[in-house]
């Protein structure tokens, strides 16, 4: 009898589970591919490349680039240090905090782009105060970033708590045994350790921050970066005017993700 049950275990037939999930994978990936080339296919390239001259373009694209990288900065900046403290507290109020980061990322854009109106727009007291002093903070490259900012810098922060998370505590006791104080021993051991995840970070919130639209909408419109430059182009001339703006900001974002990355995979190169 247990011979017979042993033979009949070895001819039931294994399922190779990591195949199972590159097919189910593959299909998810062939979903997000697919779009892309059918773009690329939908317009000649001549016209692509006439339409890189257009000032519009030109213009949308060098707001996009500047104000992402602006809101980059920023979301370093400001949400390292709030990071660490997520990965390192022990405070009752660390999930109350970690909600209050993720909340940007849940909402919808507009949505996002109305709770600012309330804050920085012409009629709300800051943003009021800001008009008088001649920096209005909406319909201006302060709003796309402030915008940017809001719906881009969670992604710093929560991948960067990650990062701080994966680092073995004990070579940061073991920093502090030898007489080093946190600030010395977050900056020579745990920053190093943590840099590729929180240069992924970084890299995500850029990318947010060049394909934000809503919330960027909602609170600035001008000067126009690449997204609402297709939104204006396919509501002017129709979809086909918007096709060549579409693949130039493809293209931006690709070759922004590539270099990102690659200063990301060598971090101290």
């Amino acid at each position: 009898m247990a011979t017979r049950s042993t033979e009949s275990e070895t001819a039931t037939p294994t399922i190779d589970w990591l195949t199972v999930a590159l097919v189910l994978g593959g299909v998810l990936c062939l979903y997000y591919l697919a779009p892309l080339v059918s773009l690329f296919l939908s317009v000649p390239i001549g016209e692509v490349i006439g339409r890189m001259g257009d000032p519009m373009v030109v213009n949308a694209a060098t707001t996009s680039l500047l104000s992402a990288s602006i809101s980059a900065v920023i979301a370093t900046v400001f949400g390292l240090p709030l990071a660490y403290w997520l990965a390192r507290s022990e405070t009752r109020w660390t999930n109350a905090v970690l909600a209050a980061v993720i909340l940007p990322l849940v909402l919808p854009p507009t949505v996002s782009g109305i709770v600012l109106l309330t804050v920085f727009g012409p009629n709300a007291p800051i943003g009021a105060a800001a008009v008088d002093a001649g920096f209005p903070l909406t319909r201006s490259i302060a709003g796309v970033v402030l915008a940017q900012t809001f719906v881009a810098s969670p992604f710093v922060v929560v991948t960067a708590k990650a990062a701080f998370e994966s680092v073995d505590r004990t070579l940061e006791h073991a920093s502090r045994s030898l007489g080093k104080n946190r600030w010395t021993t977050a900056r020579r051991v745990t920053l190093p350790l943590a840099a590729p995840g929180i240069l992924a970070g970084v890299t995500l919130a850029f990318a947010r921050a060049m394909g934000e639209f809503g919330a960027t909408m909602m609170l600035a419109y001008y000067p126009r970066t690449m997204p609402v430059q297709i939104w204006v182009s396919f509501v002017s001339v129709g979809l086909d005017g918007a096709y060549p703006v579409a693949i130039i900001l493809v293209v931006i974002a690709v070759a922004a993700l590539v270099i990102l990355n690659t200063i990301a995979s060598n971090p101290w190169d």
